[in-house]
């Protein structure tokens, strides 16, 4: 090997160096690390004034977009849409009295009118779903001075619906490394029709959506907080003179985490389904902290992330979830008049003989046993629901918007209700939960793509984001024909359509990504990225009417309607 004169120095090399060009010294262990673990775009993220500053107000803009499309005229209709019947009445007899109450019959009218205190203070109701939500929806209520008001119902919705796409847009710059990136997302989200829907009526799926996202988004900050907590202690180790060995270090409190699962335990706490984001978060979040541990050089890495982080993990998080829920049923724990509050008192079920008989045991048990006989009943009803209604459908079709759920359909002739006299013909109003036809469908083409890439590149930011739709979509099926027959419907995709937007955002970030910045294949993914982003948008302006209620000629109504089955 040849000695050369470099700086006044020998320095062995195998070429010529660079005259006049010093050395580029060896990175920290640290630094290395941090590169392998979350790669140089994440680390460079934010350096530059102007990103910062877009991230910042390109995010404000969108969410001023969210918050118009969903905040305007949101009082329209004025009557009780869909199963705002059982939600919103529930939420406000849950405020009132601490318990759901039962209504007398065909109460909607007088509710709508502005009677909103017919309901029976002596009997409650049987409702099948957790209460989380029904506060929620009560809470926003309350703020707006009563429930007298169609704008009141819908308010936390609302509010939600905006705050959704806030979370989205600052989860996707961190996922994909990228402010532009983040406000594409957002943007999709503010101007899709699942999502303007849903922000516009008082159901409790839309509260389901936005507890899973933050939940998610927690986890996306707890990988981060992960990773460099990582790199820190494994440079300490190696720069000590240390090797890392068969095992790594322990990482020590995972606030994000904790926070995660109690987001989960909320999601809970408005419909049962967040239970299977419960599990899928869990096993992606594990799945994340063993290719940590294998990046950073850890032997056994696997049982090492198993043992040091799964198994912390498990007693952290599975317990949260479950104490959050029990705790978001402590309105039912308080009131005596609750449904089945007194049930194993009334029915004579003592506890086992091993439960303790003090007075507050003897309590605790019998409030436990009648919740656990509500939830069986409950249980029941969600397994064996199985009557006919005209907008059932089967979650095959739901990627597609297949069989949208009608909300709302009203029809006026000229002179009519909302129908101006002078009109040409006959009004149409309509909210129809259906989202944007060019984004799902492109939504649709999009997750075996991101499946191959994710697998391919081995890439957690796709893998990601086919978890939460796997979540969300999946397990109906199981309810469906050929393996059951219950009544389900298109609009539960609510839950699952921030991580649809993520999937097709991924594929706009490997295209980026993947092309030479000075390459005119760049400037054409860019161009194209551009153009479907528009178009998305064009078709949004379109549909909006449809979402919101607006009269339309009964011909734009029509036109509108792509397919027989939208009907």
């Amino acid at each position: 090997m040849r000695r050369e004169a470099v700086g006044g120095q020998m320095t062995p090399t195998g070429s010529f160096p660079a005259v006049g060009r010093p050395q580029r010294p060896e990175p920290p262990v640290r630094d290395r690390l941090l590169r392998d673990l979350l790669g140089e775009r994440r680390l460079a993220l934010g350096r530059r004034t102007s990103d910062r500053f877009w991230g910042l107000f390109g995010a404000l803009l969108v969410t001023a977009i969210a918050a118009g499309a969903r905040l305007w005229e949101l009082g329209r209709p004025g009557k009780l849409v869909f199963d705002e019947t059982y939600y919103v009445k529930e939420g406000w007899s849950l405020a009132s009295l601490g318990f759901e109450a039962a209504w007398p019959d065909d109460p909607n009218a007088a509710f709508e009118s502005g009677d909103v205190s017919s309901y029976k203070t002596d009997e409650a109701e049987y409702v099948v779903h957790p209460p989380v939500g029904k506060w929620m929806i009560a809470a926003g209520m309350r703020l707006m001075g009563g429930a007298e008001n169609p704008m009141a119902w819908r308010i936390a919705s609302a509010v939600v619906g905006v705050l959704a796409v806030l979370l989205l847009v600052r989860i996707a710059r961190r996922l994909f490394s990228s402010t532009l990136l983040g406000l594409v997302a957002g943007l999709l989200l503010a101007v899709d029709g699942e999502a303007i829907v849903h922000s516009r009526t008082g159901l409790l799926d839309q509260f389901l959506m936005f507890w899973v996202l933050v939940a998610f988004g927690c986890l996306v900050l707890d990988r981060e907080w992960a990773r460099r907590r990582l790199a820190d202690r494994v440079a300490q180790i190696v720069e000590a003179g240390g090797a890392i060995g068969k095992y790594g270090p322990r990482l020590g409190f995972r606030g994000w985490r904790l926070a995660a699962a109690v987001s989960l335990g909320l999601a809970c706490g408005v419909k049962w389904s967040g239970l299977y984001f419960v599990a899928a978060f869990c096993l992606l979040t594990v799945v994340w902290d063993m290719t940590a541990r294998r990046t950073a050089g850890v032997g056994r890495w696997w049982e090492d992330a198993l043992v040091v982080d799964a198994v912390p993990a498990a007693l952290v998080m599975l317990p949260t979830v479950a104490a959050v829920y029990v705790a978001s049923w402590s309105a039912w724990f308080a009131h005596p008049k609750s449904y089945l509050r007194d049930w194993a008192v009334v029915n004579g079920v003592a506890p086992p003989g091993w439960w303790p008989d003090w007075g507050w045991a003897q309590g605790a048990w019998e409030a436990g046993r009648s919740l656990w006989e509500y939830h069986r009943m409950m249980w029941d009803f969600h397994t064996g629901l199985d009557s006919d209604h005209n907008y059932a459908s089967h979650p095959l079709g739901w990627i597609v918007q297949w069989r949208p759920t009608s909300f709302y359909w009203d029809k006026y002739a000229p002179g009519q209700g909302p129908c101006p006299a002078d009109a040409a013909g006959d009004c149409a109003t309509a909210v129809t939960s259906l989202g944007n036809p060019l984004l799902w469908w492109l939504g649709a083409l999009a997750i075996p793509v991101v499946l191959v890439l994710a697998i391919r590149f081995r890439d957690w930011r796709g893998a990601a984001a086919l978890t939460g739709i796997a979540a969300g979509w999946l397990p109906w099926f199981q309810y469906s024909w050929p393996l059951a027959d219950r009544t389900i419907f298109t609009f539960y995709t609510i839950v699952f359509t921030p991580f649809v937007i993520l999937t097709l955002v991924y594929l706009l970030a490997v295209g980026i990504e993947r092309t030479s910045r000075r390459s005119g294949d760049r400037r054409i993914v860019c161009w194209l990225a551009g153009v479907l982003v528009l178009l998305i948008v064009g078709v949004s302006v379109l549909y909006y009417p449809v979402w919101t209620a607006m009269p339309v000629p009964y011909e734009y109504w029509q036109r509108l309607m792509l397919l027989p089955s939208w009907i």
